[in-house]
């Protein structure tokens, strides 16, 4: 072995804790990069050759009832590829040992053989028999939920009639991947179902024979989506077309995406984080050790070791640093990515979810994380190579020292002498010191990012759920109806107060800005749901125009009194052309309101309503169930407690770990910027700090020397860590912001104070290793003089 590398070797293991404290902090940078990453390829791998091999749509429509013979002319529409008419209708499911009633959707399938489009994955038994009565195929979240077998059976009511369905398939779509029941936030499989029947037996319950509802078609690689749109709207309008549209506003397509734009803004936000503070402490760690060696660097030299051969050297010591973290990052990575895709299993739906681990993933995150640490020592090495021999030999010119505030002041006599060496130290390095803070400051910052999400996620469910929409429960009609329909409400067992609203689904756009969204209309004067401004008080739609919220203004820059056009597909596609009255507030979904006069003078129809949100007497609430289940007008029912209390637990399971894994990492920080920074400080002080030993000053009173310091540095670096947090926090709000979902930007006090209590018990550890050293100094050795 070269002496260079015996050398190298030497210094690793000399300095190994500081080695591996830096190796940990390069470490969470590429644990996440392949967690982040790998699970975001798993997922579009995944749902890519999903799509593919059981041919999902790309475009969808749905009318009131059009008859079969129209197919032929779907289906020559240029750049139609495969095409599926289909009756697809919202059931209300009685499961047994089950008080509330579920939601259900029934989607027909052929007769025989498989569909066009939507094929399913058949994970157990066999396709229903257009032959055999009740037969169907089930979703498998919602038959595991419930265990069911083959042959289980459940009730639904379908079209004003209780049937009896018999499970002979159990199956996966990639149309439900991610399925959501109505009025729920996040899926909850006990409530919300998906069956298949064969077509014929679903058009006789439906009174349906030669008609469907419902399109699903597949469009040819290069043909234009847009064109097949209009094609299709023209040909559907006369029987009912709501307007066809893409897959990207396919529920279960855009929660995917949703989910991985998530994931593509943790690999950009979070990984540059610790990559910038290991390359802060790779600066750090070689800049002071290269002032300490610098004799030895001038001897080196004067024996004929050329500049590129010692930089070279020092090079190899980051790289070691390097390819140490990533080796523990990438374990660490590979088992969090293998945890969250199973976890992702338990909401999506695929036949298979394999964490990928590709080589390239692990070259990707090897040469970013050898990259920012040669980076952070370039300065240092750099200054190897300027170095002259002759200068590197002879001893570091004395510091200049100077008495603070010429040595008079109140400040001086208040505090002591070992004190105020500690203070004079961090005054005449302020680079030092100042880095150092900065870097303490990013520990924190980490966790304020990390436990900002329980603060902003308790104020979004307290908005959502206790201010906006204070219901108990959602009860919605198939189809529009005269507000007479309020009064049967009102008279269900259990239900204390009844206030109706309406949805009409709209396509809206400005310029080249195009959502599908529905425009609602809650009671005048009810207090069940509410409109929140944007400083969450309670308003009132005006008599004329859009309320709309803060996402949609920004989608479509929309200001007070700019107009929109709003197309309405169950009116023939009628356009109009609708001012903005107000911006407000909403964190889930587009949502766009306006008076429910003003609406049914817009639609040129009389009052009309699609449910009611109703309040419940929880005693009675048995008795509601049941007679839900027996009434055909009803559609679908929301629990809004249910759905709270799902949403609040899956939420929190989320976080929970997301917050223990940035906390670790955060500790770890922390550890790796204190203990170096002291270690260091250590090395260069250890001469005065012997001396004062050899003076008679105690073990304890030499090492508050460098303690003072060492936790002015934490206590300082506290509110920097406040502001930067805050600013982590506002990027990830910002990257995590989707049409489906917004989380509100809110730190409450107490989070800063838990994160800067978890870095001072971190530093405080830190502190205590270092102080052990300082006990164990070797006073003989470390006050010999430097030849």
């Amino acid at each position: 072995m070269a002496v260079l590398d015996r050398k190298l070797m030497r210094d690793l293991w000399r300095m190994r804790v500081q080695v591996l404290a830096i190796a940990l902090v390069m470490a969470c940078g590429v644990a996440t990069i392949v967690t982040a990453l790998g699970a975001h390829r798993s997922l579009l791998e995944t749902r890519s050759a999903f799509y593919d091999r059981y041919r999902f749509a790309n475009v969808f429509a749905t009318v009131t009832r059009a008859p079969d013979e129209i197919g032929d002319r779907l289906a020559a529409v240029s750049g139609v590829g495969g095409m599926e008419l289909r009756i697809v209708k919202a059931a209300i499911l009685d499961i047994e040992g089950m008080a509330e009633p579920a939601a259900g959707v029934a989607v027909s399938i052929p007769d025989r053989g498989e569909p066009a489009v939507n094929r399913l994955y058949l994970r157990a038994g066999r396709l229903p028999d257009a032959s055999r009565e009740g037969e169907i195929a089930v979703v498998e979240n919602f038959a595991k939920a419930h265990r069911m077998e083959i042959g289980s059976r459940f009730r639904a009511i379908m079209n004003g009639r209780k049937r009896l369905l018999t499970v002979t398939g159990i199956v996966l779509s990639p149309e439900y991947i991610y399925s959501i029941g109505p009025g729920d936030m996040v899926p909850d499989q006990r409530r919300f179902g998906v069956f298949f029947m064969p077509k014929s037996a679903l058009a006789g319950i439906f009174d349906m024979q030669g008609a469907f509802n419902d399109v699903a078609l597949r469009v040819l690689r290069g043909a234009s989506v847009q064109t097949v749109i209009d094609q299709l709207d023209a040909i559907l309008k006369p029987y009912g077309g709501t307007g066809a549209y893409e897959r990207t506003d396919q529920v279960s397509h855009s929660f995917l995406d949703n989910e991985l734009v998530q994931l593509r803004a943790m690999a950009t936000v979070i990984p540059p984080v610790f990559l910038f503070v290991a390359a802060f402490l790779v600066n750090m760690i070689l800049s002071r050790l290269i002032a300490l060696e610098r004799e030895q660097i001038g001897l080196l030299k004067a024996v004929g070791y050329s500049d590129l051969m010692i930089a070279w050297h020092y090079v190899k010591f980051t790289i070691v640093i390097a390819l140490v973290g990533l080796l523990i990052g990438s374990v660490a990575g590979n088992w969090l990515g293998r945890a969250m895709t199973r976890l992702y299993t338990e909401f999506f739906a695929f036949p298979f979810l394999i964490f990928l681990q590709s080589a390239d993933l692990y070259l990707i995150a090897a040469g970013v994380t050898v990259a920012a640490a040669i980076a952070g020592a370039l300065r240092s090495i750099l200054s190897v190579v300027a170095l002259p021999a002759a200068v590197a030999m002879k001893p570091p010119a004395p510091t200049r020292f100077r008495s603070l505030f010429g040595g008079r002041g109140l400040a001086l006599r208040m505090f002591s002498q070992l004190t105020i060496m500690a203070a004079r130290n961090m005054i005449r390095w302020p680079l030092r010191t100042v880095t150092t803070i900065f870097g303490t400051s990013l520990s924190v910052a980490l966790l304020v990012t990390a436990l900002f999400s329980f603060d902003s996620i308790a104020y979004m469910i307290d908005t959502v759920f206790f201010r906006a929409e204070r219901q108990d429960a959602i009860l919605s009609f198939a189809t529009a109806r005269t507000p007479d329909a309020l009064d049967a409400l009102k008279r269900l067992p259990g239900v204390m107060k009844a206030e109706p609203y309406r949805a009409v689904s709209v396509i809206m756009r400005r310029g080249q800005h195009e959502r599908r969204l529905a425009i609602s209309a809650i009671a005048e004067g009810g207090d069940l749901a509410q409109i929140l401004d944007t400083d969450l008080r309670a308003v009132t739609p005006p008599s004329t125009g859009l309320m709309v919220s803060e996402r949609v203004a920004a989608i479509f820059e929309l200001g007070i009194g700019d107009p929109v056009e709003i197309t309405v597909p169950e009116l023939g596609n009628r356009r109009f052309s609708v001012p903005v009255t107000a911006v407000v507030q909403s964190f889930v979904g587009l949502s766009v309101y306006m008076d429910g006069n003003a609406l049914s003078a817009l639609l040129g129809e009389g009052p009309r309503i699609s449910g009611a949100r109703i309040s419940i007497d929880r005693q009675k609430l048995p008795d509601l169930y049941a007679a839900v289940k027996n009434t055909p007008a009803i559609a679908s029912i929301a629990l809004l407690g249910i759905s709270r209390e799902r949403f609040r637990e899956t939420i929190s399971q989320n976080i929970t770990m997301m917050t223990t894994v940035y906390s670790v990492l955060a500790i770890i920080i922390t550890f790796g910027v204190i203990y170096n920074s002291a270690r260091i400080t250590l090395s260069e002080q250890a001469r005065e700090l012997a001396s004062l030993r050899v003076l008679g000053f105690t073990r304890m009173e030499v090492s508050s020397v460098l303690l003072v310091e060492l936790f002015t540095i934490v206590l300082v670096a506290q509110p920097a860590g406040w502001l930067i947090g805050s600013l982590f926090a506002r990027a990830m709000v910002k990257g995590f912001e989707s049409d489906l979902f917004r989380i509100p930007f809110i730190i409450n006090n107490s989070t800063y104070a838990i994160a800067s209590a978890i870095v001072l018990t971190a530093g405080l550890f830190s502190a205590l290793i270092v102080r052990r050293r300082i006990d164990r100094l070797d006073l003989v050795s470390v006050l010999k003089t430097r030849e």
